[in-house]
């Protein structure tokens, strides 16, 4: 760990103390009344209330992000050193022990803010954890978190990946996108999901290599595909179009605009034996299901999961239209008593109101239809705060 880390005293707004208390881990810029000094990404800050000067809490001062403070610890001092991350990262882990490793060795360890650790996501893909950064602040700690990692995990291999934002600064600390911080270079690397065969690009991929978070409608999907031929659109790696295989289905066929995604959905396939009944088709989805429903196309299951369309809040109006537009184009293509899978993963849009639009545009369609299930997070995507809550998922059967 640095030995330049700073203190630095804060004094915030009434209603930043009222979030502080109620452990949000969140202080604003907009928020500071007084801090002692300036400072620098990692700092150590200290929160004291304004009546009483009494210790609030404490976090890593972020210079550079609106979010000014990122806490760590409430109510009682405590020193944040090696034995406090050794704690918190214990602590994560622990949290995933259910997983059975023969059947499931890829899963999220450390989900940011739901874990303690805001600005850091680590992912686990079999022998190799995968480090995601989203704010300096954790730069002087570095050392010691990946210290820790290898202690607990017995991992083979730590690599580091940066959001956009911190790639830019990271050069400076002689750190990298991509880089091998601890271990030898596979970029690779082969995972189990329900006993099944999946690969990661750990270097390239999206994200930490693939999109963990969906697991358990993964595995949904493959128990309802039996007999059935599915089209899963915005498909990445496809990884329902094989648990709906591996499930039965007569075919599966991956919509993706990537056709690097789609390499890596070929690859996925052919490792578990199921190449012969799957297909993919290049291109913007909204097209191809236009082109789909031209050609008077017909599937008995549709999984559609698109990316985020709300990045920010201006965006909700157009991402609700975008779904809208989804269902519209998928109901076509659906036979009598389909299946059609809706998830979003936009943060912006809530659970409730993105059901809501599902349900009222197909009413709006004429469609008679059963929620079989609406899901949400899975265990190793805790939820601690309402801003971390992001995926939702729902299953309708048409009638």
């Amino acid at each position: 760990m640095s030995d330049k880390i700073n203190r630095i005293a804060f004094k915030v707004k009434p209603s930043a103390e009222r979030m502080i208390r109620s452990k949000h881990p969140w202080v604003f810029d907009q928020s500071i009344l007084k801090q002692s000094k300036e400072g620098k990404a990692g700092d150590l800050a200290i929160i004291f209330d304004q009546k009483k000067n009494k210790f609030l809490a404490c976090g890593l001062y972020d210079p550079h992000s609106p979010i000014r403070i990122k806490l760590l610890q409430f109510n009682k001092q405590s020193s944040i050193d090696e034995s406090w991350f050794e704690d918190t990262i214990e602590k994560a882990i622990e949290l995933r022990k259910s997983f059975d490793e023969s059947q499931h060795n890829a899963y999220r360890i450390i989900y940011g803010e739901n874990d303690g650790l805001p600005g850091i996501i680590l992912d686990k893909y079999a022998d190799t954890l995968v480090m995601k950064i989203y704010s300096e602040i954790w730069f002087p700690y570095l050392e010691i978190i990946v210290k820790i990692l290898i202690d607990k995990t017995q991992c083979e291999r730590i690599v580091l990946r940066f959001s956009r934002k911190v790639a830019k600064s990271a050069t400076t600390n002689k750190l990298y996108d991509g880089q091998f911080i601890y271990g030898n270079e596979k970029e690779e690397i082969e995972f189990l999901e329900e006993g099944l065969k999946f690969n990661a690009n750990v270097i390239k991929g999206h994200k930490t290599g693939f999109f963990l978070d969906h697991r358990q409608n993964r595995i949904e999907v493959g128990r309802l595909a039996k007999g059935l031929n599915v089209l899963d659109v915005f498909s990445y790696a496809g990884g329902f179009s094989l648990h709906a295989l591996a499930g039965g289905a007569k075919s599966a066929c991956c919509i993706d605009i990537s056709e690097k995604a789609l390499a890596v959905a070929k690859q996925n396939i052919a490792l578990n034996q199921l190449s012969a009944k799957f297909k993919t088709l290049a291109g913007d989805a909204f097209e191809i299901l236009n082109e789909l429903n031209n050609d008077k196309n017909k599937f008995d299951l549709i999984v559609i999961d698109p990316p985020s369309f709300a990045k920010s809040a201006i965006e909700v109006e157009r991402a609700l239209f975008q779904y809208e537009r989804l269902v519209k184009l998928a109901l076509p293509l659906l036979n009598q008593s389909g299946i059609l899978v809706m998830a979003s993963c936009s943060s912006r849009v809530k659970a409730s109101i993105f059901y809501k639009l599902i349900e009222k545009t197909l009413l709006n369609a004429g469609k008679d239809f059963t929620c079989l299930k609406q899901t949400q997070h899975d265990i190793d995507h805790p939820i601690l705060i309402p801003e971390a809550a992001y995926l939702k998922c729902a299953y309708y059967k048409i009638r």
